[in-house]
């Protein structure tokens, strides 16, 4: 997979505390070379330790379907169980960190829970890899398992009212994760999730994820699904939208001749059942905070130097970007430069404007008239950060 050099456990440990994560899923746990990094690490109590930031075991699978699950795992003992257990199934195991196994989803769940592992759907929603891109209820996928399930990871493709409706999800923690395909702030913990705990590892996540002991999440943070490149139903060929309804219509054929993707939009709304959503924790939508300055200051790049420069210095000021992103009062952004205050407030707000992606092509994000300057290049989508 399209992976960085510097996808390094000290790296990774340095960015995190940069961008505000203390707790760090280590993903690939399955793979040896993996563990072995992971070994090198303090070990503290359930978790590992880098300096000031936390890891504990995580593994991405792809079933025999292709539907992909996420894995919260216990111990790396216990990753070299569901190992063992795997490597009979599954042929690129030693050279993929998402491996491929050959099982169907109801007994990678059995292998989970053997293992005393938490298991979830990854991304559920994602037209080609989710568990509703081929599934009409979790059962259908994890058969006698559908009740060790304990999670669902919402991915970069949904939120909290795509996945509420549904009843099939009422029972079920939302998770907001990311891949992380490069360990630098703007494309690491893009999505993340903010929970109750006592204490960093293990056993509190999990607590935090079946909420039980006063242990819960309490924000979910995330990009705005219509970012997303399968968004709305759109045509993989001319990116012309349509309705759910215009798409059955025309038996998912657009005009020009292309095929028309159903989004994941209409995907959720399909499954909706319910009206009224259950309670949930806040979700905040958000971008990394280089692209808001970027954004706010008018550059198409977040790699800017004068981008960069005010990314340093807010950094430097408040510790960390959720910090800048979530916590920190807005008068005290000022400092920097006043459009930045106005964008993130726009973003904390929920004002900004979605152009949403379809058929293959990011959406785009646009500020508010009060917050604009679009002078140094122009707006950008998130495929060109």
């Amino acid at each position: 997979m399209a992976t960085s050099n510097n996808m390094k456990l000290p790296v990774i440990a340095e960015q995190a505390y940069k961008k505000g994560i203390q707790l760090v899923g280590s993903g690939d746990c399955l793979h040896p070379k993996w563990r072995g990094e992971l070994r090198q690490l303090e070990k503290v109590d359930d978790a590992f330790r880098y300096d000031r930031t936390y890891f504990v075991p995580t593994v991405e699978v792809e079933d025999v379907s292709r539907v992909h699950h996420l894995l919260l795992v216990p111990s790396l003992s216990k990753a070299e169980e569901l190992y063992e257990t795997f490597k009979k199934h599954s042929l690129n195991i030693d050279t993929d960190g998402r491996p491929t196994v050959k099982l169907t989803g109801e007994e990678i769940a059995s292998a989970a829970k053997e293992s005393e592992s938490l298991i979830g759907p990854a991304h559920a929603f994602t037209p080609w890899t989710g568990v509703y891109a081929y599934y009409n209820s979790l059962s259908e996928c994890y058969g006698s398992l559908v009740k060790y399930i304990s999670f669902v990871e919402l991915g970069l493709s949904a939120d909290t009212s795509y996945a509420d409706p549904i009843s099939d999800l009422r029972r079920l923690t939302f998770l907001t994760n990311s891949d992380a395909h490069s360990p630098w702030p703007n494309k690491f913990a893009r999505e993340f999730t903010r929970v109750k705990v006592e204490n960093i590892g293990f056993d509190e996540l999990k607590k935090a994820i079946l909420q039980t002991e006063g242990r819960s999440p309490v924000l979910n943070v995330g990009l705005f699904p219509g970012e997303g490149k399968y968004n709305e139903s759109a045509c993989i060929r001319c990116a012309k939208h349509y309705t759910l309804k215009g798409a059955i219509a025309l038996s998912w054929r657009c005009e020009c001749g292309g095929r028309i993707k159903k989004g994941v939009k209409d995907r959720a709304a399909e499954l909706a059942d319910v009206e009224t959503p259950s309670h949930r924790p806040p979700y905040l939508h958000t971008i990394p905070l280089s692209e808001i300055i970027a954004l706010s200051l008018g550059y198409s790049s977040s790699k800017n130097k004068t981008v960069q420069s005010a990314w340093e210095k807010l950094i430097t000021a408040f510790g960390s970007e959720v910090n800048v992103l979530v916590d920190v009062d807005l008068d005290k952004i000022d400092f920097v430069e006043g459009r930045i205050t106005k964008a993130i407030k726009a973003f904390r707000d929920g004002e900004v404007i979605m152009h949403p992606g379809g058929g293959g092509k990011y959406g785009r994000i646009e500020l508010p008239p009060a917050s604009q300057t679009n002078k140094n290049g122009g707006q950008s989508a998130l495929g060109d950060f």
